[in-house]
């Protein structure tokens, strides 16, 4: 043993005379806890382009890994993303064992092939709500690692709801149907041309999402079976708090830079005339025939009572409305409203309702 450790002490000797140390640890002592970074701590600017995550301590002469496009904290910073972000963490689903598809049992054709229809959309709306947040993720600088975390949960949700819609749309003998004809070519098309963060959260976190979370939390009045209960009330917890990031993210923006408030209205203005038409695609309560017909032959139970379900599909675009407006209100952009900016037909809707 003494033999063993003499051993062990010329090899410390040796690396100690090579420059190897334990110093690196007296930094610890030096720094306060950091198990909460604090957001007041983030830089306005970001000059980090090495790939260190925000609170590490830096080290000089590493290379410039990253040519991150957002390195602004006003472009992609919200109000309590951290507490957003281990929600969806801890709130994680499977489609395989958290569905009781045993409960699925044989439906009329025209119900069966209606609801697999509207999965084929909602699998298609979902790959796009997955597909464009992602493709920011690696622009953002690593200081503002909370959003690159909420998103990152983000794809996760969407590409579950892709999942378990497609999983539906197969699973009781009807298929996937036909894709979603829009006079923009492809659902999601503007939103998926966004190049810039602030404009493609406007459009999908607040509008099209926001449309889709309404018919979500609506999903027992189109559902025949406690297995579409459980997705639609699954997804829509999900999809709540992709919405609730885009609110935190515009209210912030807002405040922090409301020189770019009058861009932000600019993509609302388009995005709210796809909202009331259908003419994106994303909402399937909107105007497309293909998905409002599949959505009055679910409400109204069959095509034979297609004019009472068309009836209930316009109650819950007026919804759709009512909580587009109180989005609006939450992030401080409900000014469009009170000075006749919105568009005409949601605001007709809201009046009467």
């Amino acid at each position: 043993m003494a033999q063993e450790m003499t051993m062990w002490g010329d090899d410390i000797i040796a690396a100690r005379n090579d420059g190897y140390s334990l110093s690196w640890l007296e930094q610890l002592s030096e720094r306060q806890d950091r198990s909460d970074i604090d957001v007041e701590s983030l830089p306005e600017l970001s000059d980090n382009l090495t790939g260190r995550l925000h609170g590490a301590i830096p080290r000089p002469g590493l290379p410039q890994v990253g040519a991150y496009a957002f390195r602004t904290k006003q472009e992609v910073w919200g109000y309590n993303l951290r507490k957003l972000f281990e929600e969806a963490v801890s709130r994680q689903w499977s489609s395989a064992t958290d569905v009781p598809w045993h409960t699925l049992e044989a439906l009329p054709d025209d119900i069966e092939r209606a609801e697999c229809q509207l999965a084929t959309f909602f699998t298609e709306v979902e790959f796009v709500a997955a597909d464009v947040p992602g493709r920011f993720i690696s622009s953002m600088s690593p200081d503002y690692d909370e959003t690159r975390q909420f998103l990152l949960t983000q794809v996760m949700d969407e590409s579950r709801h892709m999942d378990v819609f497609r999983k539906r749309a197969l699973a009781n003998g009807g298929g996937l149907m036909r894709r979603v004809d829009t006079t923009t070519g492809v659902v999601g098309g503007r939103t998926d041309d966004a190049r810039d963060f602030i404009e493609m959260s406007s459009r999908l976190h607040i509008l099209g999402e926001g449309g889709v979370l309404t018919l979500f939390r609506l999903g027992e009045l189109m559902a025949y079976n406690d297995a579409e209960k459980t997705i639609y009330r699954r997804a829509a917890q999900d999809e709540a708090r992709h919405v609730a990031f885009g609110i935190l993210h515009l209210k912030y923006l807002g405040e922090a830079c409301p020189e770019r408030r009058e861009e932000v209205h600019t993509y609302l203005d388009e995005a709210e005339v796809r909202q009331a038409t259908g003419a994106g695609g994303e909402n399937p309560a909107g105007s497309n025939a293909l998905t409002s017909e599949a959505l009055a032959v679910l409400l109204g139970g069959g095509k034979d009572k297609v004019d009472e379900g068309y009836n209930i599909l316009m109650a819950i675009r007026k919804r759709q409305a009512k909580e587009y407006f109180q989005r609006l209100k939450s992030c401080g952009f409900d000014d469009r409203i009170h000075n006749g900016r919105v568009n005409p037909a949601l605001l007709a809707a809201v009046k009467d309702s």
